[in-house]
């Protein structure tokens, strides 16, 4: 349940004629009183003897006990209560209380003393309008001071009581939330999201990885949208406005909304903070993934994402507050990157990750530019690697991207409970949720893959993996070979020791410094964090049983294909068994 405390207003009857009326798009339905200060008040909804100015004058009488030059100029106090959309319809009854409550928390008409006059209007299943006039019956000015959060604290007591939708107490730093004027349209309009949604959507994503002013405003035009600038006498650009082409008011011209009336990180000024640290050039890929995978690919961007990840974890749970804050931003910016430009079996969750951790990527500990170049970096890097199929290493390197993404994001939501932000902590929760979804099917083929191999490597080897295993994870083991991704952890090592590498110092690494917690299956994740670190290929359904590409060795140098144990032949060492 949410209430909202509306800018004071100066006409009464005015704010009711809207109330009572069709309203902008003919979304009022019903209009009706349900409660008011002396629970006798004119009803012009539904009694046809009363009018909207009999109900304005008798709210207004107090003001007449002022002196006229002692009237506050804005005496018109208006609140709005709305439940969450999820919640079961509340009757009139149920309304009225509410507003009572309401009114009594913020000192409207406090329930010992003198009041103020109020109504509360009812034209619409999920909400209500109080009014009220500013003046009490003693002629004393009411104590509201704060009255939004009083409101709001006293919402937070209703949805318990009730049974209804606990909001988490917000903090200022929410994206403005669409009016019900903005839903009626898009409903009209056969529109799934509003006008507002679509373009905090549309400009949040042209923002991803972009380094100027110059590309932002090239990826919104690209996208469709209707730009205005506003620029300074000189000429410095110092804002600008988005709409949709389609999306007309009624003199059919564009409805444009400003950038910080999307979200609060969306005015030019803070969209320039985000590039104001980045150094105009993209870092060289590694060479080894230059040769297997291209440095522009899908998979290569996927492979440079986890690695940033990686990275980011460590930052968001012991740096500084302000560096940490930057590096959950900049995830943001890669989540909706990796929404983008994936494939569609994946496209879905990813992008309702996207969407749900927008909320958790602002909060009042404002965020240090520059330190999260890398993820930034990672960002672009998804954008110009274009889509990625949803097979081979397209499809793998996807699934060890969102392995990595959803350490990160917990990690976001841990340190957003630490601080007690209730709202992006939970945000930052429902988008690791919409990752874990979308692993699955990212994920299924290339560990299928890698559980086949492991099954058909040969008895003495998988001993020996496990008692690698047990010896380099003693209190995590056993929980490992209970796991069915336990076979695939089997292969991805003996391919990593195939390749000349310490496992049991791959292990370590991989579990050192990051929690496992949280993980569905402890075997999947370090399978992808001991391919990722070990610079293995993600995929491995296109190499033969004995380890190669197309009938070709794999090359050590470039660590393209590395051999994969298979079956031991008669009077021939198994590869890989020996350390």
């Amino acid at each position: 349940m949410i209430p909202q405390i509306h800018k004071q207003g100066s006409h009464t009857l005015g704010l009711l004629y809207y109330l009572y009326g069709k309203g902008t798009h003919e979304e009022h339905v019903d209009p009706h009183l349900v409660a008011s200060f002396d629970g006798m008040s004119p009803d012009p909804g539904r009694d046809t003897t009363a009018t909207k100015k009999d109900l304005g004058q008798l709210l207004d009488q107090p003001l007449h006990l002022l002196a006229a030059d002692q009237r506050p100029d804005k005496h018109v106090w208006h609140c709005s209560v709305r439940a969450a959309p999820d919640d079961p319809i509340l009757t009139d009854e149920q309304w009225a209380d509410i507003a009572r409550r309401i009114v009594a928390a913020t000192g409207i008409d406090p329930r010992d003393g003198a009041g103020c006059r109020w109504a509360a209007v009812r034209h619409a299943d999920d909400h209500i309008h109080i009014v009220a006039t500013l003046v009490r019956e003693d002629g004393r000015r009411p104590d509201h001071h704060r009255s939004g959060k009083r409101a709001q604290a006293e919402a937070r007591l209703i949805e318990k009581e009730l049974g209804l939708r606990q909001v988490a107490p917000g903090d200022g730093t929410a994206a403005q939330r669409p009016t019900s004027a903005e839903r009626h349209k898009a409903e009209r309009q056969g529109r799934e999201r509003t006008a507002r949604e679509e373009l905090r959507e549309t400009v949040r994503r042209a923002v991803t990885g972009a380094r100027s002013d110059e590309e932002f405003f090239d990826r919104l035009a690209a996208a469709g949208l209707l730009i205005r600038k506003r620029a300074a006498p000189s000429g410095d650009l110092l804002g600008y406005k988005v709409a949709l082409p389609d999306d007309l008011n009624k003199d059919g011209e564009p409805v444009f909304y400003p950038g910080a009336r999307l979200a609060p990180d969306l005015s030019l000024p803070r969209i320039r903070e985000r590039w104001s640290g980045d150094t105009g050039t993209d870092p060289t890929p590694r060479q080894e993934e230059a040769v297997r995978t291209g440095p522009g690919t899908p998979a290569a961007a996927r492979r440079r994402t986890a690695s940033a990840a990686w990275q980011a974890v460590l930052v968001v749970e012991h740096g500084d507050d302000a560096v940490a804050a930057a590096h959950i931003a900049a995830a943001g910016e890669v989540l909706d990157a990796l929404a983008k430009t994936s494939a569609a079996h994946t496209r879905r969750e990813l992008r309702d990750a996207a969407t749900a951790f927008e909320r958790a990527s602002r909060s009042h500990v404002r965020a240090v530019r520059g330190h999260d170049r890398a993820l930034r970096q990672a960002a672009r890097d998804l954008i110009h690697g274009g889509p990625a199929l949803g097979r081979g290493e397209d499809g793998a390197t996807t699934a060890m991207a969102i392995d990595m993404l959803f350490f990160l994001i917990t990690a976001a939501a841990h340190w957003h409970a630490r601080k007690g932000h209730a709202q992006q902590a939970e945000a930052a929760a429902q988008a690791a949720e919409h990752l874990r979804t979308a692993y699955q099917p990212a994920a299924a083929q290339p560990l299928g893959v890698l559980c086949q191999r492991g099954r058909r490597l040969s008895r003495p080897v998988l001993q020996r993996q496990t008692v690698l295993l047990r010896e380099a994870l003693p209190r995590l083991a056993e929980q490992i070979l209970a796991e069915l991704g336990w076979y695939a952890l089997a292969a991805t090592i003996a391919e990593a020791e195939a390749a000349g590498h310490d496992p049991a110092a791959l292990l370590s690494d991989a579990v050192e410094r990051r929690e496992l917690d949280t993980a569905g299956s402890i075997s999947d994740v370090l399978v992808w964090r001991l391919r990722r670190t070990a610079d293995l290929p993600a995929d491995v359904s296109a190499l033969s049983e004995n380890g190669t590409a197309g009938g070709r060795p794999a090359t050590r140098r470039a660590a393209t294909r590395p051999s994969v144990p298979g079956r031991r032949r008669s009077g021939e060492e198994t590869p890989g068994t020996s350390r």
